[in-house]
């Protein structure tokens, strides 16, 4: 009897540990953590003397540019993709040369050209937008040797457990300076300048007759 129960024992705990390791390998797998970051800037348009923005992803040289001390738009988005919540998310945003910082979230540090924020807490699936305005740099300070050259703007979401970044590229045309034209020496200005001495010489003709009519 106590032989019969020490196997059905055995086969009991064998069982049990079988099923154990069947669920360790065969269970749910563990849930994946990621996050997606979008950077896009506003593409500017007049309608009756206002101006809106349509956010892209990039401008390139054949859309519209932008002028020393224009002020740029640009848009992030921030979502959490994970399977779970996630927390502590930062946000930098790596500003070019050539823009400045004027309003937006997050410390601008002037020294690294970074603007950094803590966007917080995420549940699953959401999303949080930002709106960050820039301006470009005044025409002495854009470089002497580019008229139109484009720049790219940076951001990157993380936190110690997801990453991600993207870029949004935009470019700056220098204003073309007035030369100012010089008067040219042309046929009417020519004419000008014989009748003068026609005049002249007329006169002095008529002055030489008197002085003669006097000597008689």
């Amino acid at each position: 009897m106590k032989r019969i129960f020490a196997i059905l024992l055995s086969l009991t705990t064998f069982f049990l540990l079988l099923t154990t390791n069947s669920h360790a390998q065969y269970g749910q797998p563990p849930p994946s953590y990621s996050v997606l970051i979008d950077k896009m800037v506003g593409k500017p348009s007049q309608d009756k003397g206002a101006t809106s923005y349509e956010y892209v992803d990039n401008l390139s040289p054949s859309d519209p540019r932008f002028s020393p001390s224009q002020e740029v738009w640009f848009k992030v988005k921030v979502k959490n993709t994970s399977e779970i919540n996630i927390t502590a998310v930062e946000v930098k945003d790596y500003v070019p040369t050539y823009l400045e910082p004027l309003e937006g979230p997050g410390i601008w540090n002037g020294d690294t050209r970074i603007i950094t924020w803590n966007a917080g807490d995420f549940n699953i699936n959401e999303e949080k937008i930002y709106y960050l305005k820039m301006i470009v740099a005044a025409q002495n300070s854009l470089p002497a040797d580019k008229g139109l050259f484009c720049v790219v703007n940076k951001v990157d979401a993380r936190n110690n457990i997801v990453y991600d970044d993207d870029s949004s590229q935009l470019c700056i045309e220098k204003q073309v300076m007035a030369v100012q034209k010089v008067p040219s020496a042309g046929p009417e200005f020519g004419l000008i300048l014989l009748s003068g001495e026609i005049v002249i010489l007329a006169g002095g003709l008529i002055i030489k007759q008197k002085l003669a009519r006097l000597d008689n």
